[in-house]
């Protein structure tokens, strides 16, 4: 990953929020930029290619989802709503559409960092990854060309649904992907809203992969919106050192 500081882009229209939030960032090392609406915060993503992007949905001069969509039909750079909308139905549409995240104001800023941070680390691993073949994180390792899956380098047996559910977590990790994209992914347009599949899945692979439901160190429930897997591609290093381990 660079040494260069990232560079955060703020869309908002509210100036104490753009404040508060270039005050906290900086401190931190970030490097800012600003914009008080959807159009000039799409111009600031074209001109300066930040690294992050905190989107708020309420903006002056357009919807700050189509603002979403427009960002995301320009590349995979990180994006999380920060939004006072709180409503369920906002959140999963936003994750529909492509954000990271969703924050809802008012937010404590510790929390907001941490996500930053996430993010920016999830990023720089996906750029250094060539082919992602497996994946590893909290004792979990997944192979995604010969299927198979290990917890503490013990193998884990999944049925086909289990691991296409866990496959495609891995695919978007440390993102939250909503019920509705799973059901219709896994298993088809027509289960979108057969919501007890999916928990029924979820809740099996939790026991499998000795995830505690409590804790949830390692798949997330994002309560009434999806599911988070908190885990990270292996780099080509690592593959190499990692070669002869758990791929008889």
């Amino acid at each position: 990953m660079s040494s260069e500081p990232h560079r955060i882009l703020v869309i908002d229209d509210e100036p104490q929020i753009r404040r508060f939030l270039r005050i906290s960032l900086v401190s931190q090392g970030f490097v800012v930029y600003e914009a008080a609406n959807g159009r000039e915060g799409l111009d600031l993503a074209l001109k300066e290619a930040p690294d992050l992007a905190l989107l708020d949905l309420g903006l002056p001069d357009m919807d700050g989802q189509a603002v979403l969509d427009r960002l995301r039909a320009r590349g995979q750079m990180p994006i999380i709503v920060v939004s006072v909308r709180g409503q369920e139905g906002e959140k999963v549409r936003a994750l529909d559409h492509g954000a990271n995240d969703y924050v809802t104001k008012p937010f404590g800023i510790q929390e907001l960092l941490a996500r930053i941070r996430a993010l920016l680390r999830l990023r720089g691993a996906l750029q250094d990854v060539q082919e992602y073949q497996r994946y590893s994180g909290n004792g979990l390792v997944i192979d995604h060309v010969k299927r198979r899956v290990w917890r503490n380098d013990t193998p884990v047996h999944l049925t086909p649904k289990e691991f296409a559910v866990l496959e495609r977590l891995c695919r978007h990790s440390g993102r939250v992907l909503t019920q509705t994209q799973l059901l219709r992914e896994v298993w088809g347009p027509s289960h979108a809203e057969d919501t007890h599949y999916l928990r029924i899945v979820i809740s099996k692979l939790r026991q499998k992969l000795g995830d505690d439901p409590d804790s949830q160190s390692l798949l997330q429930t994002e309560a009434g919106i999806g599911y988070r897997l908190m885990i990270e591609p292996e780099r080509a290093d690592d593959l190499a050192n990692n070669k002869k381990e758990n791929l008889s």
